[in-house]
C-alpha cells in the first residue's frame, strides 16, 4: 500500500522514541503531525546505528539510557493512532531489535498498534524475503533506501519489493544536517522513477525549508531527521514540543 502525501513536497518527519523521554516523545510527535507533517518515522533505539550521523547516534544512546525499547516503540504507536487515526506512520529500525523481538511477533504487533509499515535501514533486499512475507501478510508497508551508488538492476530490484514510499538516500554517508540538497539526489529520484509509481521521498541532510522547496521539485517528499532532533534536545524537555512544532511549520510552509 502507498502512503499517501496530501501536498507536495510532503513532509517526513523523524524522532528518536525515547529522547528525552518516551512521555516528551508522545508530545513532541503530536506536535509534530499538528503541524503539518505528514509521516512519523519512529525511530527504535539501538546501540550501533551505522547509518545516523553524531546527532541521532547521541540522541539513541540517551534513549537506551533511558531504558527505551522496541516495545516501547510499538506501544507510543498504538497511542498515536488513537489520537490521530489519519496520520501516516512507519517504525524506523536496524534489524537487530526486530530480530530479538522475532520478525513474525513484530509484523503482528505492528499491525495491531496501527503502524503503517517499516523501514529496516539495515535489511537488504537480497535477505529480505522472510520478512516481506510477514509484513504482507499483515498488510505492513515496506520502505527500504537507495543511494546514488545504487545501480540500475539494484533501483529496480529494490523499487519492486517496496511499498508506502521508495526513500531515496540524497547522498553518500550518514545522517546530518547539510548546508544544501546533493545535486546526486535529482538524478537517483529519476532514476528510480523508470522502476515505480510509488512516492519517492528525499532524506539525509535536509533541514530547511529551501532545502525542503528545493526537494519538492523533483520528489514527492523530504525527509527531516537530524535537525529535527537537535532542536528537541536543544529546547530541552520542558520546551521540546513547542520547539518541534514550530520547527516543523516553519519546514512545511504551513
Amino acid at each position: 500500500m502507498a502512503i499517501a502525501f496530501s501536498k507536495k513536497p510532503g513532509l517526513v518527519a523523524y524522532l528518536t522514541v525515547g529522547d528525552p523521554s518516551l512521555a516528551v516523545t508522545r508530545d513532541v510527535a503530536l506536535a509534530v503531525l499538528d503541524a503539518g507533517a505528514d509521516v512519523l518515522e519512529l525511530g527504535v533505539p539501538f546501540s550501533d546505528p551505522l547509518a545516523d550521523g553524531p546527532v541521532i547516534q547521541e540522541a539513541s544512546q540517551r534513549a537506551l539510557a533511558h531504558g527505551t525499547s522496541l516495545d516501547d516503540v510499538l506501544r507510543l504507536a498504538g497511542e498515536l493512532r488513537k489520537l490521530r487515526p489519519g496520520a501516516g506512520m512507519i517504525a524506523f529500525s536496524y534489524l537487530n531489535p526486530l530480530l530479538r523481538m522475532g520478525l513474525k511477533i513484530f509484523c503482528e504487533r505492528a499491525a495491531e498498534c496501527g503502524l503503517d509499515g517499516a523501514l529496516v535501514t539495515d535489511l537488504t533486499v537480497e535477505e529480505a524475503d522472510g520478512y516481506l512475507q510477514l509484513a504482507r501478510l499483515h498488510d505492513l508497508a515496506t520502505v527500504f533506501l537507495i543511494a546514488p551508488t545504487s545501480t540500475d538492476e539494484r533501483l529496480k530490484l529494490i523499487a519492486g519489493v517496496s511499498t508506502g514510499f521508495v526513500y531515496a538516500v540524497s547522498r553518500a554517508g550518514v545522517t546530518g544536517a547539510q548546508d544544501q540538497v546533493s545535486g546526486d539526489a535529482r538524478e537517483l529520484v529519476e532514476r528510480v522513477r523508470r522502476y515505480t509509481e510509488l512516492p519517492v521521498a528525499v532524506g539525509f541532510g535536509i533541514s530547511t525549508r529551501a532545502q525542503v522547496e528545493a526537494v519538492g521539485e523533483f520528489a514527492d517528499a523530504a525527509v527531516v531527521g537530524s535537525a529535527l532532533v537537535a532542536a528537541i534536545y536543544k529546547a530541552g524537555a520542558k520546551d521540546a514540543a513547542r520547539a518541534a512544532g514550530a520547527f516543523v511549520r516553519e519546514l512545511a510552509g504551513s
